[in-house]
């Protein structure tokens, strides 16, 4: 279970080594249910992700 933190602070005052620290505090499987449910929000709810093809022309 994903426990919800809240810090206030100006927008000036954010570091990228305090979320590096926050992550780095959490374990493996809070960090992958994260990731699940931001892609849920991306992507929708579908569990398979979306298929990508390209189509090269060699000379």
């Amino acid at each position: 279970m994903i426990q919800k933190v809240i810090t206030k602070r100006k927008i000036n005052e954010s570091s990228s080594s305090e979320d590096l620290e926050y992550w780095l505090s959490r374990t493996v499987e809070e960090r992958i249910s994260t990731v699940e449910i931001l892609r849920q929000q991306h992507y929708g709810s579908s569990e398979r992700l979306q298929r990508v093809s390209r189509i090269i022309e060699r000379t």
